[in-house]
C-alpha cells in the first residue's frame, strides 16, 4: 500500500516513544512532525501523563487537535480545555487504592486538576514532578472526596515483578469496572474502563472524522497494546516491552536513536 495515502493521522505515545530516556524532544523528531504536517497528515499525542504534564510539547509540535491524557481518561484541546473526561466509579477507586497498598506498592491519585500523593519523599515523586513540570500535593489519606474525582490511580514500585503481579491482581479484582495496565515498568495505571489507548484511537477518529483504517500509531509499553489493536498500522520502539513488540506491525529504532523520526521519514519517503 502507499503509506502516505493510507495514513491521515499519526498517533504517538509520549514517554519511551516520542521522547528520549531523558524526556527530550529531539530536533529530528520536531522536524519529522513538521514535515508530516506539511504533507497533510495530522499528528496527535497520548500518554498516561495528565494533560498538564504534556503542555510543554504543544508549542514545539504545533499541536492544534485533541490531546489524550491519562491514557484517554481526559481528552483536551490544545489550550487544555476539557473535551471529555472519564472518572473512576467511587467503589472501584476505593478498591483500587486498597488493592495497590495490599500488594506492597505506593499509590498516587490523579484528578482532572490535581496529583495527590501520600509522601513527598516517596520514590519517583521528584522525578515525576520534574517530568510533568508541576508538583504533587501530599495528603494524610485518600478520602472519598478525593476518590470521587479520581481519573487515574497509579501503583508505584521499583520491584518490577511486584508491579506486574499487581496488574494481574487488579484486572482480576476490578474486571470490567476499570482498565489496569503498566505505563512504565514501575507504574501501574488504573483508569475508567473507557480510558484506554484503544478508546483514544476511536475517540480521535470520531472527533477528527478520520477512520481507524487511516490511523498509524507508535508506542513502547503494554498500555499501548489496545491502540495497536484499533489502528491500521502499529510501530513498536526497539526499546519497547516484548508484549508490545509481539503485536506490532513493525519495530523501529529506539527512542535514543530517533526511532519516531525514522518511521515518519519513511512514511513520507
Amino acid at each position: 500500500m502507499n503509506a502516505r495515502q493510507a495514513t491521515r493521522l499519526f498517533l504517538a505515545d509520549v514517554d519511551g516513544a516520542l521522547l528520549t530516556r531523558d524526556k527530550v524532544l529531539t530536533d529530528a523528531a520536531k522536524a519529522a512532525v513538521r514535515e508530516l504536517r506539511a504533507a497533510g497528515i495530522a499528528f496527535a499525542i497520548t500518554s498516561g501523563r495528565p494533560p498538564r504534564g504534556m503542555s510543554m510539547l504543544i508549542e514545539p509540535l504545533a499541536l492544534t487537535g485533541p490531546i489524550a491524557g491519562f491514557n484517554g481518561g481526559v481528552l483536551v484541546n490544545a489550550d487544555l480545555s476539557v473535551i471529555e473526561s472519564h472518572t473512576l466509579e467511587l467503589a472501584a477507586a476505593r478498591q483500587t487504592v486498597a488493592l495497590i497498598l495490599e500488594q506492597g506498592l505506593d499509590v498516587w491519585v490523579y484528578t482532572e486538576t490535581e496529583w495527590l500523593i501520600r509522601d513527598n519523599d516517596a520514590p519517583h515523586v521528584a522525578r515525576e514532578a520534574w517530568t510533568v513540570k508541576f508538583n504533587a500535593r501530599a495528603v494524610p489519606e485518600f478520602t472519598d472526596a478525593h476518590l470521587a474525582h479520581a481519573v487515574k490511580i497509579v501503583g508505584i514500585s521499583d520491584d518490577l515483578e511486584r508491579v506486574a503481579a499487581c496488574e494481574s491482581a487488579a484486572r482480576e479484582a476490578l474486571g470490567d469496572r476499570a482498565s489496569a495496565a503498566r505505563s512504565q515498568p514501575y507504574y501501574l495505571d488504573v483508569t475508567h474502563p473507557r480510558a484506554t489507548k484503544g478508546e483514544v484511537v476511536t475517540t480521535l477518529a470520531r472527533h477528527l472524522n478520520i477512520p481507524p483504517a487511516q490511523i498509524a500509531t507508535i508506542g513502547d509499553m503494554p498500555n499501548d497494546v489496545p491502540m495497536f489493536g484499533w489502528a491500521a498500522h502499529s510501530v513498536a520502539m526497539a526499546n519497547a516491552h516484548e508484549e508490545l513488540k509481539a503485536v506490532a506491525d513493525e519495530v523501529t529504532s529506539s527512542n535514543e536513536e530517533d526511532g519516531i523520526a525514522v518511521v515518519l521519514e519513511r512514511l513520507l519517503g
